[in-house]
């Protein structure tokens, strides 16, 4: 891989490959002593998960792990993580994995030295403020999927064991002090986490670039974001191998989570109900629900869409665009239906109605209502 480089935005960040070999480094310069490696339990056993406790080991920073975190986290992962690292009296989290293992992380970071609960913390106005800032350790994120784009986002999600609602806890220190993006830790993710993860990072741009909030920065970044998917995930899809594309990839993952400081939209508003009910891949169900929701959308959007598919390379406007993204879809393997991730259609009443609720429904540029939200339900079935 020829591409080496360090950036500063939003973060520090050390990107290329084989930069995990850094990682000691990247602790020292944070002054950290005594992490706590925080991943999810299929990637705990991984030879790169190994590799990355040896490295931490052999600069005297101990292999201490802890890796009881879902596919979609609860306040209970959190509760044990909290426990592990408070016995454990570590300093700091090293939150290592994809979506999952990087939220939890951060939240175990920041949640550990907090009197409030987790819930007081929500992303509402100015909840952020209760926290005690001087309480939160500091983050080095190590992402092995490239979607999410948590390495550099403020918040986390956290799913309510009870409820089983997703709500977004944010906090400007939550944001990690530096991130490694290393390519050769994507190599051996299965096809379809590459697939769902990409989508997860193609969705992120698009849904900011569709925001109709104002912020030109971010526009840019989901423009570029969008295009570097479109170019480099049918690459890896074809050859898993191919480490340029991995590293495009894992740029155009950061880019998305940069970029939706802008906002999101309905297709997260949809996805994060189904995924806190069925426990479905995050990015795989937004691939989904993707779209029923440009297609309702497309009053708003059209002009805009049509100037990016300009920029992407795609001729014809909205009408070509949609197309590229329905055969993206099927040319990548998403299902084509929610009912084929094991959603269920009887539950779209109570499904509206939580994703009418989710904070990203307030960014969409139709303003999604409750008949709305059971309409594309019912498109996605």
């Amino acid at each position: 891989m020829s591409t080496v480089a360090n950036w500063s935005y939003p973060t520090a960040i050390r990107f290329g490959a084989g930069r995990i070999q850094e990682l000691a480094e990247a602790c020292d310069a944070a002054r950290i002593k005594k992490p706590l490696l925080v991943t999810d339990r299929g990637l705990a056993d991984l030879p790169i998960t190994q590799q990355t406790l040896d490295v931490l080991e052999k600069a005297g920073l101990g292999r201490a792990m802890f890796s009881q975190v879902d596919p979609n986290p609860n306040d209970r992962n959190l509760e044990a993580g909290i426990q592990a690292f408070q016995e454990g009296d570590h300093d700091a989290v090293i939150a290592f994995g994809g979506g999952s293992g990087l939220d939890l992380g951060k939240l175990i970071a920041f949640q550990a030295g907090q009197s409030r609960p987790v819930w007081d913390f929500e992303d509402v106005g100015d909840w952020w403020t209760r926290a005690d800032a001087d309480a939160i350790a500091p983050v080095v994120a190590v992402p092995t999927t490239a979607g999410t784009g948590s390495e550099v986002g403020r918040a986390g999600v956290l799913t309510s064991s009870e409820s089983h609602v997703k709500k977004i806890i944010f906090h400007p220190k939550m944001l990690p002090v530096t991130v490694i993006c290393d390519p050769e830790l994507t190599l051996g993710m299965p096809q379809a986490i590459t697939v769902g993860t990409g989508m997860d990072a193609f969705i992120h741009c698009l849904e900011a670039f569709c925001s109709p909030f104002y912020h030109p920065m971010s526009q840019g970044i989901a423009l570029e974001g969008m295009r570097l998917v479109k170019e480099n995930l049918p690459k890896v899809f074809e050859n898993p191998n191919d480490i340029e594309a991995r590293g495009h990839m894992m740029s155009a993952a950061a880019m998305g989570a940069t970029a939706f400081q802008k906002g999101l939209g309905a297709m997260h508003a949809l996805s994060h109900p189904v995924g806190a009910l069925f426990n479905t891949h995050h990015g795989t169900t937004n691939a989904v629900v993707m779209p029923a929701v440009l297609r309702f959308n497309r009053p708003a959007i059209e002009d805009r869409i049509s100037a990016a598919a300009a920029y992407m390379g795609i001729d014809g406007g909205f009408d070509r665009f949609y197309a590229f993204a329905v055969e993206m879809n099927a040319d990548l393997g998403v299902p084509a239906k929610l009912s084929d991730l094991g959603a269920d259609r009887s539950r779209i009443d109570e499904l509206a109605v939580m994703a009418c609720a989710d904070p990203s429904a307030g960014g969409n540029p139709v303003e999604l209502t409750l008949n709305a939200a059971k309409g594309l339900y019912e498109a996605c079935f």
